[in-house]
């Protein structure tokens, strides 16, 4: 098996599976997952220069400019040189897949091709603890206590844009600005397409993939 670090990328619109999907992969392979949300979520946190400049646009619920993404990720991606890793929420689109280009080539992108009425179904039974991200699902991993987060206690929401009216016009956006990236990835050759309903359905096909590029962890203290 080569030893070459692995660079990967997992696309798909909200609701999905691209979390999950992510977290059985850095737990299989030990991947570290990095997540563009988290990272805005710890920058804001942290009020820094960054996370300043990105938390004017989500005050005013506009999606953060490209460049402001990109010098964000760049950082992160640069402290992790000597790392596998998974990204998750970027690259969104083809500017920021252009910047990611000019610092390393992509060895596998996964693009997740849910049905709408299965991301309508999903996304309506989803709610979120704004402040950790925490995501739960009321069909497959509800909170231990309806409406509460199971680990601060605290109210769970569900977001505007989780509301079926909403959902429509998010697929259709991400569908437009992903489009170009997939189609990039594609003349490649590095991306490979998973559709269907169920993500515990998807899932072998992706450790498949990624055990012929990687040796999956043999035991839980390997990672």
């Amino acid at each position: 098996m080569a030893s070459k670090l692995l660079r990967a990328v997992i696309l798909g619109p909200p609701g999905s599976g691209k979390g999950t999907v992510c977290q059985r992969i850095a737990q299989n392979f030990g991947l570290q997952h990095l997540s563009s949300g988290h990272f805005l979520r710890e920058n804001i946190k942290a009020n820094t220069e960054v996370g300043e400049m990105a938390k004017q646009y989500i005050e005013k619920s506009l999606l953060v400019p490209d460049h402001v993404i990109t010098r964000l990720m760049m950082s992160e991606l640069e402290n992790r040189r000597g790392q596998h890793w998974l990204l998750d929420g970027f690259p969104r689109t083809l500017g920021q897949a252009e910047a990611l280009d000019k610092i390393c080539e992509m060895d596998l992108v996964i693009s997740l091709n849910i049905p709408f009425e299965t991301l309508k179904d999903r996304l309506s039974r989803r709610w979120i603890h704004p402040p950790s991200g925490r995501v739960y699902n009321l069909d497959f991993n509800p909170p231990h206590v309806h409406g509460i987060d199971d680990v601060t206690g605290e109210p769970l929401v569900q977001q505007e844009d989780d509301k079926p009216e909403a959902v429509a016009a998010r697929l259709r956006q991400y569908k437009d600005v992903a489009k170009p990236v997939i189609e990039l990835y594609k003349s490649r050759g590095v991306l490979h397409q998973f559709s269907g309903t169920e993500t515990n359905k998807i899932w072998p096909y992706v450790y498949t993939l990624f055990s012929n590029k990687i040796t999956p962890i043999q035991s839980k203290e390997a990672y």
